[in-house]
């Protein structure tokens, strides 16, 4: 018999915020029953080592021998899975709610249409982090994490696209939300796929958000549950490869949904963009 849910954690390089993350999502309580899989992507830092010893009897571990990156990892562990809901979960991220998976379990299941589901993420000093976003327009990257953003702050693009003009103290149908902690149901992964394994890191999440749509299921932000996460611990060890990433994922996502639309043939323009933007931001963080 089949458990109601996995939690699944990709790890690369955070031992200590991943023994942390276990301790946390272990200590969960309830009536649900669920399952832990870590899938290590060669961590230098022993982080399998640590899965080993401390985390035998109650965390299945799949070791990588190279970097296989954030979609293909997640989809080892679908693989492996028994879970009705699958629950990824960085490891960087905290669950101050001992029922947080049996409350989820309890709302997915009321509401079958639900293919996505992602709980309120919070900073660790408690303030809002703006994981339910819009579809990203065109512009928003012009101004999100630049010196034009840092000019106009308030800008349109970016305020809509984290939707800052939108409460965010209930529930609400959304275009996507963030992978760093997702609800997917299984039954959905099982009609659509899982992760898109071009996407080696960042805009994996965007994209399944759109094939879920596209497909009719909901995707639903959840405030009611709570998930703390501090932003970067791994993609901080390797910043300017993790710009780099990032800002190919994005064209990869802008060539995949635009390629039998009029905009592909801005395509050269996009690249330009991305190029230059890639370059400005390499540049803050040396």
């Amino acid at each position: 018999m089949g458990k109601d849910v996995t939690v699944s954690i990709v790890n690369w390089n955070t031992r200590d915020e991943l023994r942390e993350c276990l301790n946390c999502v272990l200590a969960q309580e309830g009536s649900v029953s669920y399952e832990v899989i870590v899938v290590d992507n060669a961590s230098p830092d022993d982080s399998a080592a640590m899965v080993r010893a401390e985390f035998a009897e109650r965390v299945k571990l799949i070791a990588n021998g190279t970097n296989r990156g954030f979609g293909a990892a997640q989809n080892q562990a679908i693989a492996a899975s028994d879970g009705r809901y699958l629950f990824f979960v960085n490891p960087d991220c905290r669950m101050p709610q001992p029922n947080l998976l049996s409350r989820v379990v309890e709302y997915m299941d009321a509401n079958p249409g639900i293919g996505v589901l992602g709980p309120k993420i919070l900073n660790p000093d408690g303030t809002l982090q703006f994981s339910a976003r819009r579809f990203p327009p065109m512009f928003a990257g012009i101004f999100r994490h630049t010196l034009l953003g840092r000019l106009f702050p308030k800008n349109r693009f970016v305020r809509s696209y984290l939707m800052t003009d939108s409460p965010h103290d209930s529930v609400m149908d959304v275009d996507w939300l963030s992978g760093s902690a997702l609800v997917v149901r299984r039954e959905m992964l099982d009609r659509i796929g899982g992760f898109d394994e071009r996407f080696f890191m960042y805009c994996e999440d965007v994209d399944l958000a759109k094939r879920a749509h596209d497909a009719g299921w909901r995707v639903v932000y959840y405030p009611e549950v709570e998930v703390y996460h501090r932003i970067g611990a791994a993609s901080d060890k390797n910043p300017v490869d993790m710009i780099k990433q990032h800002h190919r994922s994005m064209l990869l996502y802008f060539l995949k949904y635009n390629a039998r639309s009029p905009k592909i043939l801005l395509t050269p323009l996009v690249m330009i963009a991305l190029w230059l933007r890639t370059r400005a931001r390499v540049r803050l963080v040396r």
